[in-house]
């Protein structure tokens, strides 16, 4: 039979029988365009993804058609399955498009080849987290697999397992923002390799507000007929959908800069300001929002930089220098975040003149850049020189506050029994700030500790032991000007223009408001 025949029946079987009625299916779209090698056994990985779409009770349709890439027509899927796609397959718009879904916190698997498409596109090469170079001869490899991070997509698999398959080496190391579920053991197999301690295979990360679970697995017909790889498949597919998490956080305390603290976060710099010296390509128009940020884990003067004190105590020292964020790696809900933090003594343009400033972001959101080109979409506990536990909106976020405006002043201040009133970036009609109810900070230069805890869309902003801010209700606008709850998301630490140090990080998760806060969400909190 004629191949490109066939395979248009096959898709066309696909698609009129994995049609389901049952509400709330997961909607997949598998996307298998080639315009560069082309796999014989991608019709084996459609059968393999129909198969476990109708275990599954999926929606699910097969598409070799870039116009399916619109805005609206990708609106309707939680999913997209990049199935050995290869080469240069997107326009421009089909592009904004993609990037469009992504920032709608929609979830996408990469399988193999994957990893060989759009390879002169930074944002995709930089979303999927490697792209291919070369492979030696299939054959059997030993992977080593990170079974402490508890993934979907790997549960069930021992510390060490065996596969055959083609074995991926790529142009560049694996990028940092990427959290690793299986290496290749190159001492295990012959041929080309990258040379490495460290060589990645699958792993998974948040990128653009997106969920992104990538495999360089699947490459042979055999493959797909291994029930280690179905699971492996069928739990990437279910955690980017959001069906399936990773396990909570611990209800016991979690430091997130204890060991290697780069396993947790992330770092996002901004642009530079045009004074910023030692550092080559500077817009010397640059107000430090306006021009080019230096992107993802591109921190050159290193303005985010951990440091072990002689006592052996890690410590976070931001210099401030070029606005930034170090941003956790995860999403995160229903916690309490409790850390250490002081003042530096270095201020930089563009506020010399202005108070020291920083900022813990929370419930982060969708792309890095919304706000100043750097930080996202978010809610904020303010900290800055006698400000600290003040509110603001970022980009589109809304809360309501127990506040008062007093005779006389512009700007309200939060008030434990005081009439709830919205704060909101999104209309300009409320105010986007929300002053503390009471200035806790201790002097200059000494430790404050600051704590955050949120609970679904509470949150209590907490400074040395007092509360002095409770906001309910967060919510924020999405990409259709929904306004919609906002109670999970990445935590973001600024850089803005001011030293500061950050220690004992820590994090746990509850299930409620805890006892001693009950007074501050009395008669607030709904429920």
């Amino acid at each position: 039979m004629n191949y490109k025949l066939s395979f248009v029946l096959l898709i066309a079987f696909f698609n009129t029988s994995m049609s389901f009625t049952q509400e709330k299916n997961l909607e997949v779209l598998v996307f298998s365009k080639t315009q560069a090698f082309r796999h014989k056994s991608i019709p084996t990985g459609l059968e393999f993804l129909a198969d476990m779409a109708k275990k599954n009770n999926w929606n699910i349709k097969f598409s070799e058609d870039s116009n399916d890439f619109s805005i609206s027509n990708l609106s309707q899927y939680q999913v997209l399955v990049f199935l050995n796609t290869s080469g240069d397959i997107f326009s421009e718009a089909q592009k904004a498009a993609l990037q469009n879904y992504f920032s709608r916190g929609k979830g996408f698997v990469g399988i193999h080849a994957a990893s060989d498409t759009e390879k002169d596109w930074g944002w995709f090469t930089e979303m999927i987290g490697a792209t291919f170079k070369n492979h030696p001869k299939v054959q059997e490899a030993t992977l080593n697999i990170n079974t402490e991070c508890n993934h979907p997509a790997i549960n069930g698999l021992k510390s060490k397992e065996v596969f055959k398959d083609e074995w991926y080496n790529f142009l560049k190391p694996v990028g940092k923002h990427v959290s690793v579920l299986a290496s290749l053991d190159e001492s295990s197999y012959e041929g080309k390799k990258m040379d490495t301690d460290n060589h990645p295979i699958s792993w998974y990360h948040i990128y653009d507000g997106g969920r992104v679970f990538y495999t360089g697995l699947g490459h042979t017909d055999e493959i797909y007929n291994d029930s280690r790889y179905y699971s492996h498949i069928e739990g990437g597919i279910l955690w980017a959908s959001g069906m399936k998490k990773e396990p909570s956080i611990s209800k016991k305390w979690t430091n997130l800069i204890d060991g290697n603290p780069h396993k947790n976060w992330d770092v996002f710099i901004g642009a530079p300001h045009a004074t910023v010296k030692d550092l080559e390509g500077v817009d010397p128009k640059s107000d430090g929002k306006n021009a080019k940020p230096l992107g993802l884990n591109n921190d050159p003067k290193k303005v985010f930089d951990f440091k072990t004190t002689i006592e052996g105590e890690q410590v976070l020292h931001i210099s401030g220098e070029i606005y930034g964020a170090l941003t956790s790696k995860k999403e995160y809900e229903n916690y309490h975040l409790k850390l250490q933090f002081k003042w530096g003594k270095n201020i930089w343009e563009p506020r010399l003149l202005r108070k020291r400033d920083s900022g813990i972001l929370y419930h982060c959101t969708g792309p890095n850049g919304a706000f100043w080109n750097v930080w996202m979409q978010s809610q904020e506990f303010q900290v800055q020189e006698g400000d600290m536990g003040d509110y603001y909106a970022l980009a589109g976020t809304i809360i309501d506050i127990p506040s008062v405006k007093k005779e006389g002043q512009k700007e309200f201040d939060y008030a434990v029994e005081g009439q709830l009133h919205t704060f909101s970036s999104t209309e300009k009609k409320f105010p986007a700030h929300c002053n503390k109810g009471l200035n806790n900070e201790n002097p200059h230069g000494e430790w404050n500790t600051l704590e955050l805890i949120c609970f679904e869309g509470t949150s209590l902003h907490i400074v040395n032991g007092k509360v002095v801010n409770a906001l309910f209700n967060s919510r924020h606008k999405d990409l259709d000007d929904n306004i919609v709850p906002l109670q999970k998301g990445r935590i973001q630490i600024q850089s803005e223009a001011a030293e500061a140090f950050y220690k004992t990080i820590k994090i746990k998760s509850i299930d409620k408001i805890p006892n001693k806060y009950k007074k501050y969400v009395k008669g607030y909190m709904k429920g």
